[in-house]
C-alpha cells in the first residue's frame, strides 16, 4: 500500500461519514425567538403587520444603510411585497400572505442571493395579564442537502437567532419610547 493510499483511504472515509451525517439532519428548520414588550398587542400590531413599518427596526436592513429594496402590491396587508438587494445580506424578497388582525402575520420569505431558498416567516402577538404583549418571531422551511451539510459547521439557529434577537430588541425600543 503506497503512502498516498494510506492517507486517502482516511480522508476518503471521514468524507463519506461527514456526508453521511449531514444527510441524516432534519428535512425542514426552524429559528424561533420570543420578546415581551411592555405595550398592548394594539400598540405593537403597526410594526409587524406593515412591511414599510418593519423595515424600520428589521436588524437585516439596519446591518446595510445602503441597501435597496422596492414595495409592491398592496400598500399593506395581505399582497404587501418588498424585494431588496445587498451586497451585505443578499437579495431576495418577502411577501405577507397572511394576516389575522391584530394577532399574526405569515409571509413568504424567498432568497435569491447568496444561496436561494424558500421559506416561511411570522409574527405571531399574544397579550400577556399585566398588559405587555410577547412577541414570537419565527422563521422555518426545508432544509436541502447543502443547507444540512452547512448546518454540520454552522449553526443557523444562533446566527439567525442572533438576528431575531437582535430585531425584537429594535422593535421593544421602538414600540416602548412611543408608549
Amino acid at each position: 500500500m503506497s503512502i498516498g493510499s494510506i492517507v486517502l483511504l482516511p480522508l476518503g472515509v471521514a468524507v463519506m461519514a461527514l456526508l453521511a451525517y449531514a444527510a441524516s439532519r432534519p428535512d425542514e428548520f426552524r429559528v424561533e425567538r420570543r420578546a415581551r414588550i411592555a405595550a398592548s398587542a394594539d400598540r405593537v400590531w403597526p410594526h409587524v403587520a406593515e412591511l414599510r413599518a418593519f423595515n424600520r427596526w428589521n436588524p437585516y436592513e439596519r446591518k446595510d444603510p445602503l441597501i435597496k429594496g422596492a414595495y409592491s402590491g398592496s400598500p399593506q396587508g395581505v399582497g404587501s411585497r418588498y424585494d431588496w438587494d445587498s451586497s451585505k445580506v443578499g437579495s431576495g424578497s418577502l411577501e405577507i400572505t397572511e394576516q389575522r388582525l391584530g394577532r399574526s402575520v405569515q409571509m413568504k420569505l424567498d432568497f435569491v442571493k447568496p444561496f436561494e431558498a424558500h421559506n416561511q416567516a411570522e409574527f405571531a402577538l399574544q397579550p400577556q395579564p399585566d398588559g405587555s404583549t410577547e412577541v414570537r418571531w419565527t422563521m422555518h422551511g426545508p432544509a436541502n442537502f447543502v443547507s444540512k451539510l452547512m448546518g454540520v459547521f454552522i449553526d443557523m439557529d444562533q446566527m439567525v437567532g442572533r438576528d431575531f434577537e437582535d430585531g425584537l430588541q429594535n422593535l421593544r425600543l421602538l414600540v416602548e419610547a412611543r408608549a
